[in-house]
């Protein structure tokens, strides 16, 4: 253990990387095996390093998506926030846009309804735009092409459909999906036509490309200013980012 006293344990382990790289002849081969020696008892005696060294790594991606997601965000702003194929509840004229990617078969974006509500009851500035991501099989997809051809007929009953189908118990499919589109008045007949006329092909295709730009994966993800958030976390953190945007233009101050 007499290097223990030249270097830190930090320092160590950089040397023992560089030592190990092509073309080192800093140390040898002897050398090389007691400073390896020298890390691996201090990691043992010191395990707790290695959950420091974790928390970073995890911060590290963290930082590293979210620039990802702002630059996304600054080069799609129109597409994420303004798109022809989303509709907007709560302020439409609001000052801060909350914008959520859902899938209608995804579980936590069903609890996430309860937050969409209490951020709308909550902060009356605020234009919540829903963006549908159906990313869970085939029958998000027939669930998705009758919404949007409900939208697209009666965008004034959207968010009722929106609740229903997305609250319901029921597995959302074609039919599920239909079956609310006729309980608001709109007949099977006229979504046929609509779909027929009008495919959702061009809304599905942004939505995914944006998703891909902002790094989302899963539902339900969010964006607000120019952060994108990630999973169902809760009314409490978006009106925290909400009201950030509202007073520095940021999502965080």
């Amino acid at each position: 253990m007499k290097l223990l006293s030249l270097f830190s344990v930090p320092a160590l382990a950089l040397t023992l990387a560089v030592a190990g790289s092509s073309g080192a002849k800093a140390f040898t081969d002897s050398e090389k095996k007691e400073i390896g020696a020298i890390v691996r008892d201090y990691l043992l005696e010191n395990p707790e390093i290695m959950i420091e060294v974790q928390e970073k790594l995890v911060e590290k991606r963290e930082a590293d998506r979210q620039a990802k997601a702002g630059e996304a965000v600054s080069q799609n702003k129109d597409a994420i926030f303004s798109s022809t194929h989303d509709i907007a509840l709560g302020n439409p004229d609001g000052k801060v846009t909350v914008v959520e990617f859902f899938d209608y078969n995804c579980t936590y974006c069903k609890s996430a309804i309860s937050d969409m509500d209490a951020i709308i009851k909550a902060n009356p500035e605020v234009r919540f735009v829903l963006k549908e991501f159906p990313i869970l099989g085939e029958d998000s997809v027939a669930a998705h092409k009758v919404s949007d051809a409900f939208r697209k007929i009666a965008p004034e009953k959207y968010g009722e459909f929106h609740r229903q189908l997305l609250g319901g118990k029921t597995h959302a499919n074609e039919a599920v999906a239909m079956a609310v589109a006729v309980s608001l008045g709109v007949s099977e007949d006229q979504i046929r036509a609509k779909m027929a006329e009008s495919s959702s092909d061009d809304s599905v295709r942004e939505t995914y490309m944006l998703a891909q730009n902002l790094g989302i994966t899963g539902t339900p993800s969010y964006v607000v200013g120019n952060e994108a958030i990630f999973g169902a976390v809760g009314s409490k953190t978006i009106l925290e980012k909400v009201a950030n945007v509202d007073a520095c233009g940021k999502a965080t101050c």
